[in-house]
């Protein structure tokens, strides 16, 4: 079994004193021996984490006696060897950055969709309602050209604050259909599917635990390639084991584009 534990999650949750956390986090974090990033921010954190196991599951047990935090929900994946390099703690405007000050997912949720719903529309052609299913391709152009949902609608986004601006050019097409917005690991289609409901389409969902989820709860039918991690794993496959990229080249200012 493969000795490192990879963790990736995230909470929109009021976090005002993020500041002050900041040196409190990582301090406990370099004490366990951990690597990676945690982003915190007045809305919330986004942690990317890996070490051996007891030391990575005891710092989220940790961190969840914080009732801020009592609904982390990790994804797990491993590998042989360590993927990051140091251990940063970082406060941010955003923990993902969108540019939309008044899209607040700690203030409610889109509906979510499972990834094992997902896969059985997928499989049908059409939701529970008979509506046809269109997938929502959320991440930077680089991380679609390692893989994605099977027809997923891709609009070449290099970074995220572009995500408004392309929605409003073409939300006609979803006109109709039901739309599941999807990302790595929830972040992002989590803001991208409130957005959709602000702009006025109908039958938004997000993909619960992203793509990443997608592979753990299903046998990741209707995805083709990997999934781009920010980690020195680059890409994983269906089972969430390091695979080769197929696109070697990646933008140097991605380091705080999240899962």
């Amino acid at each position: 079994m493969n000795p490192v534990l990879n963790i990736s999650t995230y909470l929109f949750t009021p976090l005002p004193d993020a500041a002050a956390l900041r040196d409190v986090l990582h301090e406990r974090a370099v004490n366990a021996g951990l690597k990676g990033t945690i982003l915190i921010a007045e809305e919330g954190i986004n942690m990317f984490l890996a070490g051996g196991a007891d030391e990575v599951r005891g710092f989220i047990a940790e961190l969840k006696q914080d009732a801020r935090f009592a609904s982390l929900e990790p994804k797990e994946s491993w590998s042989d060897q360590q993927p990051f390099r140091k251990m940063l703690v970082k406060v941010k405007n955003e923990i993902i950055r969108m540019n939309m000050p008044t899209i607040r997912p700690a203030s409610g949720r889109a509906p979510a969709v499972t990834p094992e719903t997902l896969r059985r529309w997928l499989e049908a052609g059409h939701d529970d309602a008979g509506r046809p299913v269109v997938t929502l391709d959320t991440r930077n152009d680089f991380e679609v050209d390692e893989g994605t949902f099977d027809n997923a609608i891709d609009w070449r986004i290099t970074k995220f604050t572009e995500f408004p601006d392309a929605l409003r050019a073409n939300k006609a097409e979803f006109e109709g259909k039901t739309v599941v917005s999807f990302c790595t690991g929830g972040i992002r289609c989590e803001k991208a599917a409130i957005l959709m409901q602000n702009e006025g389409i109908d039958n938004v969902y997000q993909l619960e635990g992203g793509i990443l989820k997608y592979f753990e709860l299903t046998d990741g039918s209707h995805y083709s390639g990997g999934c781009f991690v920010f980690d020195r794993r680059e890409a994983l496959g269906v089972d969430l084991s390091s695979v080769p990229r197929m696109h070697s080249e990646t933008p140097a200012a991605v380091a705080d584009e999240s899962k």
